[in-house]
């Protein structure tokens, strides 16, 4: 499955991704290869070992995972999750080189197109760590809201993070 997404940005510049789903070499490279700085080294995905396990296995991954390319590169990755029929929780990666430096708010917005036109979503949800103040700020300017917090074990350790959801609105309405 390919599908390409095109979004008006900064400067009314077409920015295009196209996703797929993720190969076993992708998957791979991006485990392996993707480290982020300082407090972000968070989300390594070696920095957990199940959720290494889950990203590297590919009955694990299942159709689930998803690569947002602009050309041959690969700008992150997505994973959606069916939580009912109109219900999708989203996680989500961007190459480490990519973040922190205004590219945040396109890649989020084109995943989430994905998403709705993908899996009919008229509910987005995700889950983000509470000290991830920038993502935190993306989401809210996208226009999803908090929901709640909880404790999630990983990395080996409890982390607190922060339920958060958007619903789209009907046209007309």
């Amino acid at each position: 499955m390919s599908l390409k997404i095109g979004l008006i940005g900064k400067g009314e510049l077409e920015v295009q991704y196209i996703f797929r789903k993720m190969t076993q070499v992708q998957a791979e490279e991006i485990a392996f290869s993707w480290h982020y700085e300082g407090d972000y080294s968070f989300y390594d995905i070696e920095a957990d070992q199940e959720d290494l396990a889950e990203f590297i296995d590919p009955a694990k991954r299942n159709d689930a995972y998803f690569v947002a390319m602009n050309g041959d590169d690969i700008i992150g990755f997505f994973c959606f999750s069916l939580l009912d029929d109109r219900t999708v929780d989203i996680g989500l990666g961007m190459r480490p080189g990519l973040t922190g430096s205004g590219n945040g708010f396109d890649f989020f917005r084109s995943g989430m197109e994905f998403a709705k036109l993908t899996y009919q979503a008229t509910i987005l949800t995700l889950s983000v760590a509470t000290f991830n103040e920038r993502a935190i700020r993306l989401y809210k300017k996208v226009g999803f809201v908090e929901e709640s917090t909880f404790m999630q074990q990983t990395n080996g350790s409890s982390y607190e993070f922060i339920k958060m959801s958007y619903t789209y609105v009907k046209e007309g309405l």
